[in-house]
């Protein structure tokens, strides 16, 4: 069986996630660059992989994944050591609640897309863009780590490295790429620090992957 084939850009955080699942189930996998900033995935070959022309993808056994979440849960479900999501159901809701605060609540709002539109279309100019990131990053890591609180251990949630921290620590350098300040989050950036010295984390970072000048 061939190796799964991950079509991926390295500054896109979603795309960032899946490196990341991929090195923590250590899964052997061939990696496919598409340039987002010279719009490669509005391109008819890229569509007719994934219409949604978004990364990242995943070709893994027979199959055209999309969506982070998707392509993780099903790694997650078909190669199911280490797991990334707990089987009890009350603290299966829980890291998954937390990890959509990142993927729903705070990622799509800064996607490459809606910047573009508000500086292009809408006509605002840095600044405005700026202060939108750091509105909607602010307020999805007060309630994330509000949340998170009860049950953190090393990572979001516990001691292992779970979804909430896959999805956390990719927006933390979006964060940190923007200057959003984080002096209100110390438990996110305990956590980031600490699963960003994980081998898994480390090998995805943008910085390791990205392409040569």
């Amino acid at each position: 069986m061939s190796k799964p084939i991950l079509f991926d850009y390295y500054r896109s955080s979603a795309a960032y996630r899946v490196r990341i699942a991929l090195n923590l189930k250590q899964i052997d996998h061939a990696s496919v660059p598409v340039n987002l900033g010279a719009g490669e995935q509005k391109e008819a070959e890229f569509r007719a992989r994934n219409p949604q022309g978004f990364v990242p993808m995943l070709e893994v056994d027979g199959h055209r994944i999309a969506q982070s979440l998707a392509i993780i849960d099903y790694l997650d479900a078909t190669r199911p050591d280490p797991a990334i999501v707990p089987k009890d159901a009350a603290d299966r809701a829980h890291v998954l609640a937390l990890a959509l605060v990142v993927a729903c609540d705070i990622h799509p709002l800064n996607n490459l897309r809606v910047l573009k539109h508000l500086v292009g279309p809408l006509g605002q100019d840095e600044n405005a863009k700026n202060a939108w990131i750091a509105t909607w990053i602010g307020q999805g890591f007060a309630a994330l780590q509000a949340m998170a609180a009860e049950k953190a251990g090393r990572f979001l949630f516990g001691d292992a490295p779970s979804l909430a921290d896959i999805c956390l620590v990719p927006q933390m350098y979006n964060a940190r790429r923007f200057d959003v300040p984080l002096d209100d989050y110390p438990l996110l950036v305990r956590i980031d620090a600490e699963a960003s010295a994980h081998p898994a984390f480390a090998a995805a970072h943008p910085d390791r992957v990205a392409p040569a000048a």
